[in-house]
């Protein structure tokens, strides 16, 4: 049973702080959300502006498949569009999107490669159907935007055409991960931004700038 909106409410504030102590959501960087219901879509997300260090329940917004507000005060994330983008095209339960030093670094470092490999890692086993550390995860890039109205569809595109992803990062700005539900989800974040941060910390002064790696580079 999909938890009630006051539960999920409860929970994403939650996310948002626990974010926060961990250094990936400072100030009012980030934005997490959960489906309250498919029939027709719902989603809580988090208002925009706010300080996820003090995320409160009723800092939590419920909007329609469109984007509009249908419960709560106070504007949806800019980036509402492509939290449901992300919903539909991999049927997640749950998004969120970080702001972490290493996933900001490593979108810049990796943008002209497309994307960022992770591979070889113990950690890898926490991202929901991958068995041994012999896999490699594809984190793509894409270019960061002020109007994901179209942007949105590119990358709910690309979502549906590669299963097997279980994130991917914006340039400059961040990562986004989901799952079936908010338990996943955060499993996934937390598996990602340790893995962001492993790579980052052993390539050093090399993160200006990495050559091109064997993959396509998501629509710019």
């Amino acid at each position: 049973m999909v938890p009630s909106f006051p539960e999920l409410a409860a929970r994403l504030a939650g996310v948002g702080r626990h974010a926060h102590t961990r250094g990936w959501a400072l100030g009012t960087s980030g934005n997490f959300s959960a489906v309250v219901g498919t029939d027709p879509l719902r989603l809580a997300i988090t208002a925009s502006g706010l300080d996820k260090g003090r995320l409160l329940p009723e800092q939590i917004l419920e909007v329609d498949g469109n984007g509009e507000l249908v419960r709560g005060s106070g504007q949806p994330s800019a980036e509402t569009l492509l939290h449901l983008a992300v919903v539909r095209a991999r049927g997640a339960g749950a998004v969120l999107h970080t702001h972490s030093l290493w996933g900001t670094l490593l979108s810049e470092a990796h943008a002209a490669a497309g994307g960022l490999a992770l591979e070889g890692y113990e950690m890898l086993k926490g991202l929901s159907g991958v068995t041994t550390h012999e896999h490699r995860e594809w984190l793509p890039i894409v270019e960061n935007s002020q109007e994901w109205t179209r942007e949105a569809e590119a990358v709910a595109a690309r979502l549906r055409s590669r299963p097997e992803l279980h994130g991917f990062l914006i340039r400059r700005h961040g990562l986004y991960t989901w799952g079936k539900d908010l338990d996943e989800a955060s499993r996934h974040l937390e598996v990602l931004e340790f893995l962001l941060e492993v790579v980052g910390r052993g390539q050093g002064e090399g993160l200006r700038s990495r050559p091109r790696e064997e993959e396509t580079p998501w629509p710019r």
